[in-house]
């Protein structure tokens, strides 16, 4: 895909900051709200604005080039994928994003039955992951105090809570892999051939729009872009017996294809608001209520998750923090039609974060594998446990 440089952009009516300093802020403000994503029609896609209550999508290319017709607006070089978007969007090309809304608005391209050729039905588009692909997935591990203590009765959750607030420690992440794991709204959640332990997991994924290091929780929101859906699906089958071992394989757990939903679409911060005031996250597996939780179940928050996870490394625009998932895993077991608290071949599971969107995906399990394969993959889960 084509990537312009910042330098390359020309910005109307303000001066252009260099990267890594925020230029001011002209006197400019979006008539609506919206979202940004990643969405194809045929073979073509295309990054896209999310309007009118998430149904309606605006290539956002084909409007710029539409607008730059008019004579009172000058060339801006606008990118055509999402990382491009959001290198820029806080060195001035927000802004240009909301020149555009604000023309499509005044002009009523968003309704009718005359609307241009780049104004689109969210169901006439494939909606795709819409990050491709950020340089890394940082994952908070047990940051819910619901998730922390599955499975137990009210009396043992107020206990161990009490404890875990006296004794917070740091947070505790690991890193998931991006292509290959990432998956966007409709696709299907591989169960890997023989793993039959899989589980799933509702996560806020905070997505970055400026580099950092050592941020602070006082700063972190200056780094943030928006705000996105994402599941953390897992293998709780473990590795087999033998061999080298240092307790939870992660790479197992956390690593396999399709293991990483993302989506539907961003929701810029501007439009969003404080997380940790506002998140209320659900997942529903083949219509049951399995997962539902609020900010204040977090062990840490969003902007100390972000001061940890910056000391260690350097965050860069479009990284992926999740902040980790509440109570009502698979390991907890809730009932469900299946009898089992795992996922099942054929079952299908959503996940909403209210004021983002749902991911919606049917879970399909893997036949068969290779038949030359020597024996050094990952063997099925029923070969050392009963």
């Amino acid at each position: 895909m084509k990537r312009r440089s910042l330098f390359g952009l020309v910005l109307v009516a303000f001066v252009f900051a260099m990267p890594g300093r925020l230029m001011a802020q002209p006197d400019i403000e979006p008539a609506e709200p919206y979202k940004v994503g990643t969405f194809a029609m045929g073979y073509e896609q295309f990054v896209g604005l999310v309007m009118r209550d998430d149904s309606t999508i605006v290539d956002l290319v084909e409007a710029n080039k539409a607008m730059e017709l008019m004579p009172q607006y000058s060339p801006v070089d606008m990118p055509d994928d999402m990382l491009g978007l959001i290198e820029g969007y806080e060195y001035g090309l927000k802004y240009r994003v909301y020149e555009i809304v604000n023309w499509m608005v005044e002009e009523g391209q968003l309704s009718g039955s005359d609307r241009p050729s780049y104004v689109h039905q969210v169901g006439d588009v494939d909606i795709r992951a819409p990050i491709q692909y950020p340089s890394k997935i940082m994952n908070a591990a047990v940051n819910f105090y619901t998730h922390a203590c599955e499975g137990c009765t009210e009396e043992e959750l107020a206990e161990r809570t009490r404890q875990r607030q006296e004794n917070r420690g740091v947070p505790y992440l690991f890193l998931k892999p991006t292509r290959g794991a990432i998956i966007g709204d409709g696709d299907d959640v591989i169960m890997p051939y023989g793993r039959d332990e899989i589980e799933y997991e509702v996560e806020m994924a905070i997505v970055f729009g400026r580099s950092g290091k050592y941020v602070s929780a006082a700063r972190a929101y200056d780094h943030v872009f928006g705000y996105m859906v994402a599941m953390d699906i897992s293998d709780r089958g473990g590795r087999p017996p033998g061999g080298f071992s240092s307790g939870l394989d992660w790479f197992v757990g956390k690593g396999h294809d399709t293991f990483a939903p993302h989506g539907p679409w961003i929701v810029p911060k501007e439009f969003y608001g404080d997380p940790m005031e506002r998140l209320h996250q659900i997942t529903v597996v083949d219509g049951v209520t399995v997962q539902e939780a609020h900010a204040g179940d977090m062990i840490h928050n969003i902007p100390e998750l972000i001061e940890y996870a910056s000391s260690l490394i350097t965050i860069f625009p479009g990284d992926v923090l999740q902040s980790g998932t509440s109570g009502g895993t698979g390991s907890g077991r809730v009932e469900r039609a299946t009898g089992s608290g795992y996922l099942i071949d054929g079952e299908t599971i959503s996940a909403t974060i209210q004021g983002i969107g749902t991911l919606t995906h049917r879970v399909v399990r893997e036949q068969s594998v290779p038949d030359d394969l020597s024996g050094s993959q990952l063997p099925p889960t029923s070969s050392y446990r009963d």
